[in-house]
């Protein structure tokens, strides 16, 4: 993606130009991309990061304002919002598989939690997880890990869903799945700023 100034001797411009680029406006800013038909082959990798992205992106308004307050210097050094700060730097996060922060500095001193208890329940093409605390409790959230084959190693490509810990249990509903086949978990916590926690031995479940 390019910048430009004076797109085509305009003061503005936007829309495809011969089916082969596209003027835009991003942050205010005039650019210059490719057209590009878009796909969507959720891959596990690309599932993956598109669950660490929704997590971001929804916990934001959450977040205090000195939480927010610190995404600031990030956000104005790249020119973007903090929204896009924090949310882009914890993505990146992902990317190396490492657990998302609230706030900057990272400072990687808070409980990741124990293992949790998860319990199963079978459903139409849903499973139905029931995330009971270990002692102690993950201080932000839980990592869903994922698979259909059994004694899989967690990694970044296989998490379906960061979710934000609530009174115990946390209930999550992984749907839609295809009824018949066993889905194996793998679920650990995390904390506030980066600390994974102790991930529990594996559940399994097939949805009816």
């Amino acid at each position: 993606m390019a910048t430009a100034k004076g797109p085509l001797f305009s003061l503005d411009a936007s829309g495809k130009v011969g089916g082969a680029i596209v003027f835009s406006k991003w942050k205010g800013r005039n650019v210059i991309r490719r057209h590009a038909i878009p796909s969507n082959p959720k891959s596990a990798g690309q599932v993956a990061m598109r669950a660490m992205m929704k997590f971001a992106s929804q916990i934001w308004a959450g977040l205090t304002t000195g939480n927010k307050a610190t995404w600031d210097d990030l956000a104005a050094a790249s020119s973007i919002s903090p929204f896009n700060a924090f949310v882009g730097f914890n993505q990146d996060q992902w990317n190396h598989f490492k657990s998302p922060t609230k706030q900057l500095p990272l400072t990687q001193a808070g409980v990741g939690g124990a293992a949790p208890t998860t319990t199963v329940t079978a459903a139409v093409k849903e499973l139905s997880l029931s995330i009971a605390d270990g002692a102690p409790a993950p201080a932000w959230g839980w990592l869903i890990h994922r698979s259909t084959t059994t004694g899989f190693t967690p990694s970044r490509a296989t998490l379906i869903a960061a979710i934000e810990r609530t009174a115990t249990p946390t209930v999550y509903l992984d749907a839609p799945l295809v009824t018949g086949t066993p889905y194996y978990y793998r679920i650990g916590g995390f904390s506030a700023d980066g600390v994974k926690g102790t991930l529990e031995a594996e559940r399994s479940g097939t949805p009816t």
